[in-house]
């Protein structure tokens, strides 16, 4: 996407955003790039306070911001510390937590991980099935149980899977990645992801777990059994394998932890910045800022709930 401007580095991009108005009249120009609209009605007749910060509707009068029915909501952060936590967020490579944003931004832990989740909800994508030749595999996500309390490790009563989340993760080769939360690793679980998100036909790639048998019906199905050997050729599944490691890279060193209930937005956030592993970063930043405009907020209590 334009932008109207060019960075290839954090000092370029904060000397152009060096003032709120800056980024309110750009976060303006993105979020009525197809002109003019009330929030609310969607209606395309609006007034313009003096000053340019605030709307009303002429149909259904309510006022209204550039922020309003966003995922900035009605925050009363300025834009210029949502798009330096947007630059942060989508540039690194392994994430940042809410602490170490908060210091850099300029506002409390709290604060900082609620900017946090908002952002990654705006990184959730959906542009169609993969295709071509796609590999699929699965893993665990949670804490060693010899780090746990002995008090935890008791209540485990299992093999080193058992209180973990289940995650899945399908990836076109040199392409891109669609990961997400499931609550088991039975066939009808995931053969129904595959068949939701991989096009029909497609080669696909998997270990040799038993929940995969059967999806030769749909697809040109090869199974890799890494008890053997981790690779033929052209048969491995090394490239989702490659997320998994970035995944859990950052689950150690940057979070250290998350809950089964967040999961899946961290996951969207490792997802997004790995389909754009090859863009410039004014690009990922830029895709960001334009998917805030079309995400719906998300209100603390929800996020708490």
């Amino acid at each position: 996407m334009k932008t109207g401007f060019e960075f290839n580095t954090l000092t370029e991009f904060t000397d152009y955003f060096k003032d709120e108005e800056t980024c309110r009249k750009h976060f303006a120009a993105i979020r009525f790039r197809n002109g003019e609209y009330c929030p609310h009605c969607g209606h395309t007749t609006i007034y313009t306070f003096a000053g340019g910060k605030r709307y009303r509707c002429a149909k259904c009068k309510q006022d209204f911001t550039i922020k309003t029915g966003t995922v900035f909501g009605e925050s009363k952060l300025p834009i210029r510390k949502w798009f330096i936590a947007i630059y942060l967020l989508s540039t690194t490579s392994k994430g940042i937590s809410s602490v170490q944003l908060a210091k850099h931004v300029g506002v409390t832990q709290k604060t900082g991980w609620f900017m946090d989740h908002r952002i990654r909800k705006a990184m959730r994508e959906n542009k169609g099935q993969l295709f071509g030749t796609v590999e699929v595999d699965e893993t665990f996500v949670g804490g060693l149980a010899r780090n746990m309390h002995k008090s935890k490790r008791e209540k485990l009563n299992g093999s080193g899977a058992v209180g973990k989340t289940v995650v899945m993760g399908m990836v076109e080769r040199n392409g891109r990645v669609v990961a997400g939360v499931v609550p088991d690793t039975r066939r009808d679980t995931l053969q129904s992801k595959i068949y939701k998100h991989v096009e029909p036909g497609s080669a696909v790639i998997t270990d040799a777990l038993n929940a995969y048998n059967g999806l030769n019906s749909h697809f040109a199905h090869e199974a890799i059994d890494h008890a053997v050997c981790f690779g033929k050729g052209q048969l491995h599944t090394n490239s989702i394998e490659s997320f998994w490691a970035l995944f859990k890279r950052g689950y150690h060193g940057i979070y250290h932890q998350m809950s089964r209930k967040h999961m899946q937005r961290y996951l969207e956030e490792y997802s997004f910045r790995f389909n754009r592993r090859t863009q410039r970063m004014q690009c990922v930043w830029s895709d960001v800022v334009a998917s805030i405009t079309e995400t719906t907020q998300l209100p603390y209590k929800e996020l708490i709930a």
